[in-house]
């Protein structure tokens, strides 16, 4: 496979992610009277499930779990490309561990940053 070949592809399955985000809309909150997706704009709720400002932040770690998920899937399978079709070449196959190796570290550097978000924010971040 080509690069072009497999960033086309990836493209897809990210356009394919974001379209089922958008295709359809829950109205879970009224703000000012009308219906909203995104914020809850209740200032008597608790920390957990108060105001606009942490609905936000929950979205954004949460949207960034599934980016940060989507591009380690794809580090993964490109350096596992790269590693098939390295044909003995011992810099291919030295480039291709590196590649998986930078993978690896990079979801327990994340996963030890979403613990410590649980940790700090009231209630959780899920």
């Amino acid at each position: 496979m080509k690069i072009k070949q497999i960033v086309i592809i990836a493209l897809i399955m990210v356009s394919g992610f974001f379209g089922l985000l958008i295709s359809q809309p829950v109205y879970a909150a009224k703000c000012g009277g009308v219906d909203t997706n995104i914020v809850n704009c209740d200032t008597t709720a608790d920390a957990k499930d108060g105001g606009a400002i942490w609905d936000l932040l929950l979205q954004a770690i949460n949207l960034l779990s599934a980016l940060v998920g989507l591009a380690a899937v794809g580090g993964i399978i490109y350096g596992s490309i790269l590693y098939t079709t390295a044909g003995g070449s011992a810099d291919k196959t030295k480039k291709a561990k590196g590649m998986i190796l930078n993978v690896v570290i990079g979801l327990v550097m994340y996963a030890l940053l979403y613990s410590f978000l649980n940790f700090i924010i009231p209630g959780g971040v899920l």
